[in-house]
């Protein structure tokens, strides 16, 4: 855990936040900004800062992370029609806080990318 990161803090429940989803390894919440009807943020609750620090010991989050979205996706009637699953690294890459996470949004038409 970093003593300064607020998704630390959240999976600690040090800090508030609308859970949707705990496990041993995992906490999803609700976004507090939300850019889609479903906005759910999931984040390992091993800190690690970025996509850039995974490594071959701690990569499984990864794949723990999206089966977590396909649940949550699965139980708010996304899968048929569709869902979006982002994962920013770093600044110019559009992360904001620096513990690596899983946007799942959903639940309206979402604009293509590019």
């Amino acid at each position: 855990m970093s003593s300064d990161c607020i998704f630390c803090k959240i999976s600690q429940h040090e800090l508030p936040a609308d859970i949707v989803y705990e496990d041993d390894d995992l906490v999803a919440f609700n976004d507090i900004g939300p850019q889609a009807p479903t906005h759910v943020l999931i984040i390992p609750k091993t800190h690690i800062a970025s996509v850039n620090e995974l490594t071959e010991a701690n990569c499984n989050v990864v794949s723990k992370l999206v089966l977590c979205a396909k649940t949550i996706a699965n139980e708010r009637g996304l899968a048929e029609p569709g869902y979006r699953l982002v994962m920013n690294c770093n600044a110019e890459g559009g992360q904001t806080v620096f513990h690596v996470h899983l946007h799942l949004l959903g639940g309206r038409q979402l604009k293509g990318l590019g």
